[in-house]
């Protein structure tokens, strides 16, 4: 860790890669990177920052990838109008096929509800509302960040953005949200938008939920979407039913993701594929990685920065966190991890760097404050770091 010596005998400043996840509620993964570097280049001015904001599928995931940004109005989970946007890439990367990333969150995600949760009336029709908008920009396939949603109805709201709506045995359109699943007996797609229902999607997810059981969708994300024990039970269920009508194994792996938005996309896609759907299920944070080029920046650099709001044991299971320190230890480059709370054992050689305690005097700016405090500590540990291996 040793820098060594350019030709005119000085030293250069660290190469640092600062890859973190989004600080729920306080700071966007842009923002995080941001703050961070302005401290760190503080005690250490020479050092070369590249800033590389990272997802997992949740919140910000969109807004990692290159493209145009679309903002419209929509709806959220509990139907109230909104706006929310997402990324366009008319040109697919290069490879010719227009794509479009969404995150589920940015219209349906919890944030929006977080006053007046709708567990089991909520639904995903905003997030139909941005897809059904990227298809009629020419979109042929749609990345969708799953985390964060505040909705367990099966991706139902979804398809009746795309004109398909789901049916009790009278023939009467279902209520909206998953409360009332397990009453389905038809989708009716005599208005489905075809075109929609045609791309290929790609499915960006932070965790590996079955959709029904112990640990599905409603036993696990319920609670944390307001959902108590009885509701959590007739959400499971219609859940359960919603997979039978589908024909899908409600073990699935990843298939409860986003109150189990990949089962109706599955079906979607089945439908009018007339056998194997076009979708394919991803760790989100892992995806990301690789779209933006860490594994490369890694390699070519001294020390690698990740972080969230709190670091816990559910860190290492597909999250940012643990991708990136992954990502930095098969390139044997020294990592730190930068969170307002380290509630777990780091890997050992990581440094880690808490958030010191919040100022009112800071005001608004308190969040970039800590951040900044951080990024000075993190250059100071580093620096030590270097000095006791040099």
């Amino acid at each position: 860790m040793t820098a060594p010596n350019t030709p005119d005998g000085s030293t250069p400043g660290p190469t640092v890669v600062l890859a973190p996840d989004s600080f729920k509620g306080t700071a966007t993964g842009p923002e995080a990177a941001e703050w961070i570097a302005a401290g760190f280049t503080e005690i250490c001015p020479d050092a070369e920052i590249i800033l590389v904001p990272m997802a997992d599928g949740g919140e910000g995931t969109a807004s990692c990838f290159s493209g145009e940004v679309c903002t419209l109005p929509t709806v959220t989970a509990a139907g109230r109008l909104t706006e929310a946007s997402y990324v366009f890439d008319a040109t697919g990367g290069g490879s010719g096929v227009a794509q479009a990333y969404i995150d589920v969150a940015a219209a349906s995600g919890l944030p929006a509800v977080a006053d007046t949760p709708v567990p089991g009336t909520g639904d995903t029709f905003g997030t139909g509302v941005l897809i059904a908008d990227a298809v009629s920009r020419g979109a042929a396939h749609i990345v969708l960040g799953l985390g964060g949603s505040a909705t367990v109805d099966g991706g139902t709201g979804i398809l009746i953005a795309l004109g398909a709506q789901p049916l009790d045995v009278t023939g009467r359109a279902l209520p909206q949200g998953g409360e009332h699943l397990a009453e389905l007996a038809d989708i009716d797609t005599a208005q489905l938008n075809v075109r929609a229902a045609v791309v290929e999607w790609t499915l960006l997810a932070d965790v590996t939920a079955p959709v029904t059981g112990p640990e599905g969708a409603a036993a696990v994300f319920g609670p944390q979407k307001g959902a108590d024990p009885e509701l959590i039970g007739r959400l499971d269920a219609g859940l359960h039913r919603f997979c039978d009508f589908a024909d899908i194994y409600p073990g699935t792996p990843g298939y409860g993701a986003a109150g189990g938005v990949p089962v109706g996309l599955h079906w979607l896609s089945s439908v009018v594929t007339g056998g194997a759907p076009r979708l394919h299920l991803r760790p989100g944070a892992e995806t990301v990685a690789e779209a933006v080029g860490l594994p490369g920046f890694a390699a070519d650099s001294d020390l690698v920065v990740t972080g969230e709001g709190r670091v816990d044991g559910q860190s290492f299971t597909g999250k940012v966190v643990g991708t990136v320190l992954d990502i930095a230890g098969r390139a044997d480059t020294p990592a730190a991890v930068v969170a307002g709370e380290i509630r777990t054992e780091l890997p050992d050689g990581v440094i880690g760097i808490e958030l010191g305690p919040r100022s009112d005097a800071d005001g608004p700016r308190r969040t970039e404050s800590q951040l900044r405090d951080a990024g000075r500590r993190l250059a100071e540990r580093y620096l030590e770091t270097c000095t006791d291996q040099g």
